[in-house]
């Protein structure tokens, strides 16, 4: 059977890192409750010349430096984005243009947080389905641009960045030794709309938005989906936590994030954390830890690794990938 294998990874984040002690200026907080709160010790924030294409194409060169490709080698594009350079064209279309590469398709996803867990899905059945052999799959994004910097509880939260992958068709035997993506689970539920969203759009209000976040209610949700999605990928696998090498979940607080892998039973050392000192990068945050992971050496060939994200909507995904 065909598997989607993870060839190359790679990540760009913004020129300027951003320290608790400089919001502390900006609005009523210390970092000592960004800290406790959050586990966020810093974030980075674009610059005027920095946009989520400009990082997205430096993050995708990345990747296909990791994987020994050239662009001339892709044939999908896939971004997920919820700030794009503008309302259309895709913000996929003008890094497909950025790499220089004039074949093939690219298209933005948006997800939200779970934006990149959806793209990778999305790629996947790509690959399956025979319509493409090599995917780009991007998680770019600049929050900076839709926060309300006078909103204490929102924003100091959020940082800006880029992740990427490269995946290829592979052939694989149909058992979870196989390389590649193993197991994925996709849920969506609109009725949470109002918990995180952003106050604006071109349909409702002409204007780009701030987000408006109910914390509270974000963290009583996320645990219990998380997990809900984790273990229908588990079920699908056939194999139970205790088999994952390494869990990569989205980078939004860290409190949610031991919540869930001590209700999984995945011990705190198998736990990629990068929340610290990128912040939440919404669909940035699971490309940018797994890069990590996989330059620092901790992701390694044969690892089984566990991708999860949630975010507004709202929407929340699990993937199973070996390594």
């Amino acid at each position: 059977m065909i598997r989607s294998v993870i060839r190359g990874v790679g990540s760009a984040l913004p020129k300027r890192a951003v320290p608790n002690s400089e919001l502390e200026g900006m609005v009523q907080t210390s970092d000592e409750w960004i800290v406790q709160r959050t586990g966020i010790r810093q974030r980075y924030i674009a610059g005027d010349d920095e946009t989520t294409a400009s990082l997205g194409a430096d993050a995708a060169r990345a990747a296909l430096n990791n994987s020994g490709l050239a662009p001339v080698d892709i044939d999908l594009i896939i971004v997920a984005t919820s700030t794009p350079d503008n309302t259309f064209p895709a913000t996929a279309v003008e890094i497909q243009n950025r790499l220089g590469i004039h074949h093939g398709a690219a298209f933005d996803l948006q997800a939200v947080c779970s934006g990149f867990v959806y793209a990778i899905t999305t790629a996947d059945l790509y690959i399956k389905g025979g319509f493409a052999r090599r995917v780009l799959v991007i998680g770019a994004e600049t929050f900076s641009r839709i926060l309300d910097w006078n909103d204490r509880t929102t924003c100091v939260l959020f940082g800006d960045g880029a992740g990427a992958v490269v995946l290829e068709a592979s052939i694989g035997v149909g058992l979870t030794s196989d390389r590649g993506v193993l197991a994925a689970h996709l849920r969506s539920d609109g009725a949470h709309k109002d918990k995180l969203f952003v106050d604006g759009g071109p349909s409702t209000t002409g204007t780009v938005g701030h987000l408006r976040m109910e914390g509270k209610e974000v963290f009583k949700h996320a645990v219990g989906m998380i997990t809900d999605v984790i273990e229908a990928s588990f079920r699908t696998a056939g194999i139970s936590a205790d088999a994952i090498d390494w869990f990569v979940p989205h980078q939004a607080n860290k409190r949610i994030i031991d919540a869930s892998a001590k209700k999984l039973d995945i011990p705190a050392d198998k736990v990629v954390i990068t929340v610290d000192r990128h912040g939440n990068t919404s669909a940035a945050s699971v490309p940018l830890a797994l890069t990590v992971a996989v330059n620092d050496g901790r992701i390694k060939p044969g690892d089984l690794v566990l991708l999860e994200a949630m975010g507004g909507g709202f929407t929340w995904g699990a993937v199973l990938v070996r390594w």
